[in-house]
């Protein structure tokens, strides 16, 4: 899943962006809201962490003009100003979920985790199941018939995570680089067929079905 964190707190930006890689996110960051508000409108983003006092443009400026727009992106707002009334703006602009200054990173990642869950139409539990898949996105771990609690590295894992959220539908290759890839990173094909290639040594081959010059599609494992 692909991160938007618009923060101008250069260390706290920092820490969040090690933390967000460590779960399993690949993460964009800008410190000014001219530059978050456009790579929101130009990026296919699962999700923003919106700061509202950014240089430049201000998160609830950005948020309006995001909905305006008809981007349907999940928003969770950071801000030291956290009063109830406060909150009630963010939400009104069109804010998914607000979380006052200073946070538990803990907290967050459960935050950002739900989100992303109900986004894609899935209860916000602590385990994703799908396919006939359990995943464990704490432990990065991997359970199902004839698999028992399968480590995945962190490119798979994310890979893995991509798909049981779109489990059933066809993902391109184009797709999962927009979702795995940083707007940094140089995106190769050959490599999403590498990390195809793992999971499937790890899952079965039966798991993932190539779709010829489509895509793939997660089919998982029999029950």
């Amino acid at each position: 899943m692909r991160l938007l964190l618009a923060e101008d707190n250069v260390s706290l930006a920092d820490s969040l962006m090690r933390d967000l890689r460590q779960a399993g996110y690949v993460v964009d960051w800008r410190a000014d809201g001219r530059d978050a508000q456009l790579l929101g409108e130009q990026e296919p983003y699962d999700l923003c962490v919106l700061d509202l006092g950014l240089p430049g443009r201000g998160g609830l400026q950005i948020l309006h003009a995001w909905r305006e727009q008809g981007l349907s992106m999940p928003v969770l707002v950071l801000s030291a100003r956290s009063s109830w009334a406060e909150r009630v703006e963010g939400l009104r602009a069109g804010a998914d979920d607000y979380l006052g200054k200073p946070f538990s990173t803990e907290e967050l990642l459960l935050r950002i985790q739900g989100l992303l869950r109900r986004s894609h139409g899935r209860e916000p539990q602590r385990l994703l199941r799908a396919a006939g898949l359990t995943l464990d996105e704490a432990s990065q771990q991997v359970s199902g018939p004839g698999l028992d609690n399968v480590q995945l590295s962190a490119s798979e894992f994310r890979m893995l995570r991509c798909f049981m959220l779109h489990a059933g539908q066809l993902v391109s290759k184009a797709r999962l680089a927009e979702h795995l890839y940083d707007n940094e990173a140089e995106r190769d094909s050959n490599v999403i067929e590498v990390q195809i290639n793992h999971l499937r040594r790890k899952l079965g081959r039966q798991a993932i079905e190539t779709r010829r010059g489509q895509g793939y599609v997660l089919v998982g494992l029999p029950e």
